[in-house]
Protein backbone atom coordinates (compact mmCIF):
# COMPACT_ATOMS: atom_id res chain seq x y z
CA UNK A 1 0.00 0.00 0.00
CA UNK A 2 2.67 2.50 0.98
CA UNK A 3 6.22 2.87 -0.25
CA UNK A 4 9.09 1.64 1.86
CA UNK A 5 10.83 5.01 1.91
CA UNK A 6 9.77 8.58 2.53
CA UNK A 7 9.52 9.99 -0.96
CA UNK A 8 11.09 9.59 -4.35
CA UNK A 9 13.73 12.28 -4.11
CA UNK A 10 17.05 10.76 -5.12
CA UNK A 11 19.49 11.01 -7.97
CA UNK A 12 18.88 8.78 -10.96
CA UNK A 13 21.34 7.36 -13.43
CA UNK A 14 21.07 8.73 -16.96
CA UNK A 15 18.92 6.72 -19.34
CA UNK A 16 21.39 7.01 -22.22
CA UNK A 17 24.26 4.53 -22.06
CA UNK A 18 26.67 6.45 -24.30
CA UNK A 19 29.07 9.17 -23.22
CA UNK A 20 27.58 12.73 -23.27
CA UNK A 21 28.93 15.26 -25.75
CA UNK A 22 29.89 17.77 -23.07
CA UNK A 23 32.51 15.47 -21.50
CA UNK A 24 35.83 16.91 -22.63
CA UNK A 25 38.22 14.31 -21.16
CA UNK A 26 39.12 11.40 -23.46
CA UNK A 27 38.82 7.71 -22.43
CA UNK A 28 42.61 7.26 -22.46
CA UNK A 29 42.99 10.24 -20.11
CA UNK A 30 40.29 8.80 -17.84
CA UNK A 31 42.20 5.51 -17.64
CA UNK A 32 45.41 7.38 -16.81
CA UNK A 33 43.64 9.34 -14.04
CA UNK A 34 42.20 6.11 -12.64
CA UNK A 35 45.65 4.53 -12.49
CA UNK A 36 47.16 7.66 -10.93
CA UNK A 37 44.50 7.69 -8.21
CA UNK A 38 44.81 3.91 -7.70
CA UNK A 39 48.55 4.29 -7.11
CA UNK A 40 47.73 6.85 -4.41
CA UNK A 41 45.72 4.17 -2.59
CA UNK A 42 42.18 5.27 -3.48
CA UNK A 43 39.42 2.67 -3.74
CA UNK A 44 37.29 2.25 -6.86
CA UNK A 45 34.35 4.06 -5.31
CA UNK A 46 36.55 6.97 -4.18
CA UNK A 47 38.02 7.19 -7.68
CA UNK A 48 34.52 7.33 -9.16
CA UNK A 49 33.52 10.18 -6.86
CA UNK A 50 36.71 12.13 -7.64
CA UNK A 51 36.23 11.69 -11.40
CA UNK A 52 32.61 12.81 -11.11
CA UNK A 53 33.24 15.84 -8.90
CA UNK A 54 36.64 17.11 -10.09
CA UNK A 55 36.89 16.00 -13.73
CA UNK A 56 33.15 16.05 -14.64
CA UNK A 57 32.99 12.44 -15.80
CA UNK A 58 29.39 11.30 -15.17
CA UNK A 59 30.02 7.61 -15.86
CA UNK A 60 33.35 5.89 -16.37
CA UNK A 61 31.64 2.84 -17.81
CA UNK A 62 29.89 4.84 -20.54
CA UNK A 63 33.14 6.64 -21.42
CA UNK A 64 35.61 3.74 -21.38
CA UNK A 65 33.27 0.74 -21.79
CA UNK A 66 34.83 -0.75 -18.62
CA UNK A 67 34.16 -0.38 -14.92
CA UNK A 68 36.77 1.22 -12.68
CA UNK A 69 37.63 -2.01 -10.86
CA UNK A 70 38.08 -3.81 -14.19
CA UNK A 71 40.51 -1.11 -15.37
CA UNK A 72 42.49 -1.40 -12.13
CA UNK A 73 42.61 -5.20 -12.37
CA UNK A 74 43.70 -5.10 -16.03
CA UNK A 75 46.64 -2.85 -15.11
CA UNK A 76 47.81 -5.34 -12.46
CA UNK A 77 46.88 -3.46 -9.27
CA UNK A 78 44.51 -6.12 -8.00
CA UNK A 79 44.31 -6.42 -4.20
CA UNK A 80 44.78 -9.69 -2.32
CA UNK A 81 41.29 -9.62 -0.83
CA UNK A 82 38.04 -8.26 -2.28
CA UNK A 83 37.09 -4.79 -1.06
CA UNK A 84 33.78 -5.82 0.52
CA UNK A 85 35.49 -8.50 2.60
CA UNK A 86 38.15 -6.04 3.79
CA UNK A 87 35.46 -3.53 4.77
CA UNK A 88 33.64 -6.17 6.81
CA UNK A 89 36.89 -7.17 8.52
CA UNK A 90 37.57 -3.53 9.44
CA UNK A 91 34.05 -3.26 10.82
CA UNK A 92 34.48 -6.40 12.93
CA UNK A 93 37.75 -5.09 14.39
CA UNK A 94 36.03 -1.82 15.34
CA UNK A 95 33.12 -3.70 16.93
CA UNK A 96 35.48 -5.99 18.86
CA UNK A 97 37.39 -2.97 20.16
CA UNK A 98 34.10 -1.37 21.24
CA UNK A 99 33.02 -4.55 23.02
CA UNK A 100 36.31 -4.69 24.94
CA UNK A 101 35.55 -1.26 26.42
CA UNK A 102 31.78 -1.72 26.85
CA UNK A 103 31.29 -5.17 28.36
CA UNK A 104 27.53 -5.00 28.85
CA UNK A 105 26.62 -3.77 25.36
CA UNK A 106 24.64 -6.77 24.17
CA UNK A 107 23.46 -5.02 20.99
CA UNK A 108 27.08 -4.54 19.92
CA UNK A 109 27.74 -8.20 20.63
CA UNK A 110 24.87 -9.17 18.36
CA UNK A 111 26.14 -6.82 15.63
CA UNK A 112 29.60 -8.34 15.92
CA UNK A 113 28.17 -11.84 15.57
CA UNK A 114 26.24 -10.83 12.45
CA UNK A 115 29.33 -9.23 10.93
CA UNK A 116 31.49 -12.30 11.58
CA UNK A 117 28.76 -14.46 10.07
CA UNK A 118 28.80 -12.34 6.90
CA UNK A 119 32.59 -12.61 6.76
CA UNK A 120 32.48 -16.39 7.04
CA UNK A 121 29.83 -16.68 4.32
CA UNK A 122 31.84 -14.41 2.03
CA UNK A 123 35.07 -16.33 2.63
CA UNK A 124 33.31 -19.54 1.66
CA UNK A 125 32.06 -17.93 -1.56
CA UNK A 126 35.37 -16.27 -2.44
CA UNK A 127 37.38 -19.44 -1.77
CA UNK A 128 35.11 -21.29 -4.22
CA UNK A 129 35.71 -18.53 -6.79
CA UNK A 130 39.50 -18.61 -6.08
CA UNK A 131 39.59 -14.92 -5.14
CA UNK A 132 41.18 -15.60 -1.74
CA UNK A 133 43.72 -18.25 -0.72
CA UNK A 134 42.29 -21.73 -0.32
CA UNK A 135 41.66 -22.67 3.30
CA UNK A 136 41.83 -19.08 4.63
CA UNK A 137 39.86 -18.81 7.87
CA UNK A 138 38.75 -15.69 9.70
CA UNK A 139 40.27 -15.20 13.14
CA UNK A 140 40.24 -12.10 15.33
CA UNK A 141 44.04 -11.96 15.47
CA UNK A 142 44.43 -12.14 11.68
CA UNK A 143 41.74 -9.50 11.27
CA UNK A 144 43.51 -7.11 13.63
CA UNK A 145 46.77 -7.62 11.71
CA UNK A 146 45.09 -7.09 8.33
CA UNK A 147 43.55 -3.79 9.41
CA UNK A 148 46.87 -2.43 10.69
Amino acid sequence: MHGRSKGKSSSKRPVKKDNPDWVEIKPKEITEKIMELAHKGKTASEIGVILRDVYAVPSVKSATKKKIQKIINDEGLKTDFPRDLLNLIKKSVKEKKHMAINNHDKTAKRGYQLTVSKIRRLTKYYSKKNLIPEGWKYTEEDAALMVK
